[in-house]
């Protein structure tokens, strides 16, 4: 299978709404145009909403998208260490709403606990125990993850991503500065590139930033003939489920349980601590 290098892809645009301009002479064609699932890519006038205020206007005028560099390093990392931190109170409290059989399991040890010391304010205080262990087993498996994650492919992004055939990364720029970020893995034996790594600046969420990023991503599969783009998230908030549907993601199952890095599987991290792996797909071609 051959490759665009990564500065080809990341410096060229989709120009046609003719999904053969962008496939060679024997390949299937797209199951769906560019256009067909959301409209062209945005300038970069178009990624933050309108606003009467000339400076902001300006300000959206500096957003672009372009391949990462040596010198943007240490910005991505911070970028993607910030983003999945935020993962931590989101894991403990918003994710208890998912997971139905430890709720029951709290509200028994909250009953156990008023039948055994027949004092309401004991048991007032079993949520916030049970709440406190689930913060602390999230943030500990959580920043062990970020660790590992640090210690491989975001060590060293550039012998990663940029020298890899298949692969890419990109970042998006405010004022010289990096503001988001995102990367394609391409695995040649499916014919399937994944999205990974998507994060944007707190600062600087709201403006169609990630969405552009991941449009990038399909551009650069649809020009390396992939079939499909994969990906797959821990997220709890919806919005970020939103997201990949917008792009025209199709959800394909949930992992429950889902095991990451740093995970012992011991009885107090079962108790305290559950993910919920999402996966998506989005398919380009027949195959």
């Amino acid at each position: 299978m051959n490759y665009l290098p990564p500065k080809m892809v990341c410096e060229t645009k989709i120009l046609t709404d003719d999904p053969s301009s962008l496939q060679g002479p024997h390949k299937d064609p797209l199951i769906l145009s560019s256009t067909q699932m959301w409209p062209p890519l945005p300038t970069s006038a178009s990624l933050a909403p309108p606003s009467s205020g000339a400076e902001e206007e300006q300000a959206k005028e500096k957003v672009h998208i372009r391949e990462f560099q040596p010198p943007d390093q240490e910005s991505a990392r911070r970028i993607f260490y910030e983003g999945i931190k935020e993962r931590i109170q989101s894991s403990a409290f918003r994710g208890l709403k998912y997971q139905p059989l430890l709720q029951s399991i709290y509200t028994v040890m909250a009953v156990i606990c008023f039948v055994v010391t027949k004092s309401l304010l004991v048991t007032c205080c079993v949520p916030i125990f049970l709440m406190g262990m689930r913060y602390y087993y999230s943030r500990k498996i959580i920043l062990n993850h970020l660790e590992c994650a640090l210690r491989t492919d975001m060590s060293d992004i550039d012998q990663y991503y940029m020298r890899q055939s298949g692969s890419c990364f990109w970042v998006a720029v405010l004022d010289g500065k990096v503001v988001g970020i995102v990367a394609a893995r391409g695995n040649e034996e499916d014919n399937v590139v994944e999205l990974r790594r998507m994060s944007v600046d707190s600062n600087y969420r709201g403006k169609g930033i990630a969405k552009a990023l991941g449009r990038k991503v399909l551009e650069f599969a649809m020009l390396n003939h992939y079939s499909s783009i994969v990906l797959g998230t821990t997220a709890v908030k919806i919005a970020a489920h939103k997201l990949y549907e917008s792009l025209g993601f199709r959800h394909v199952g949930v992992v429950e349980h889902h095991t990451v890095p740093g995970m012992t599987h011991s009885l107090l991290e079962r108790l305290f601590f559950q993910l919920r792996y999402h996966r998506y797909c989005l398919q380009l071609r027949e195959e």
